[in-house]
């Protein structure tokens, strides 16, 4: 059987480093991409790319290596994000479009460099990582919440325009999962001012499953949306994981 490649960016975060290890357990060869280093670990089949997506530069460097790696591509997971948690008045024209570049601008470059790869490989899928910020939001992460929702018009726009080609374009939209991205996001204040535990231990309380979820649980929801038989009639949909936390009315 044919060795199915996927391309990661973000791939040193939590979510990240989560899809790259269950990917590479369940035989795929990953190509990680981040700005940041992952670290000796990599898997040895695969390749990393230290680089910075939100240049448009870095994205060629980017698919220049990925070219010479394979001739085709399985799977796309646009993850690596960016996020400034403070308010709208005080955001700067700078922040906001550092936010954009990083979230949604590098999203549109990624899916027009790998369509020819996609192409060769006469299908593909693609999952754009989203947050519940595009559907449910809250204070102080103004620029943050506008760039994921403008990620799930831009997937419904990808997913008809690569249906002809056999791709598959979703998102995921994962809710409070502890990452390093969360962690730094609890300083907003919004879930008490106590120590980490105690504000991850606050959040949890306000999911429906009272708990917050984990990097490889929405690396199995990842995996899901790339898989051809398990999702194959899935297209230009947002797939909510969030413990239930956007199911339960806010005047609870």
């Amino acid at each position: 059987m044919t060795t199915k490649t996927l391309l990661i960016t973000g791939a040193a975060g939590g979510i990240g480093r989560a899809t790259v290890n269950l990917f590479t357990e369940k035989g795929w060869r990953v190509i990680g991409v981040d700005k940041n280093e992952f670290g000796n670990d990599f898997p040895k089949n695969g390749l990393f790319i230290q680089s910075d997506i939100s240049r448009p530069q870095d994205m060629e460097f980017i698919f220049e290596q990925v070219n010479k790696f394979t001739i085709s591509l399985e799977a796309l997971v646009n993850n690596a994000a960016l996020q400034i948690a403070k308010p709208l008045i005080e955001t700067t024209v700078e922040e906001w479009d550092a936010v954009m570049t990083a979230n949604l601008r590098s999203v549109f470059l990624a899916v027009k460099l790998a369509h020819p790869l996609f192409r060769s490989n006469k299908r593909g899928a693609i999952v754009n990582v989203s947050s519940v910020h595009a559907v449910q939001t809250s204070t102080n992460i103004a620029a943050y919440a506008a760039s994921k929702g403008g990620l799930l018009a831009l997937t419904r726009a990808m997913a008809i325009e690569f249906a002809p080609d056999n791709i598959r374009v979703n998102a995921i939209l994962p809710g409070a999962v502890d990452t390093p991205m969360l962690r730094d996001g609890l300083n907003r204040g919004h879930v008490g001012s106590g120590d980490m535990q105690e504000r991850l231990d606050n959040l949890a309380k306000k999911t429906v499953s009272g708990k917050v979820g984990t990097p490889e649980e929405i690396a199995q929801a990842i995996h899901f949306l790339t898989d051809h038989e398990q999702s194959s009639f899935m297209t230009g949909q947002a797939m909510i994981v969030d413990g239930g936390a956007t199911a339960r009315l806010s005047t609870e």
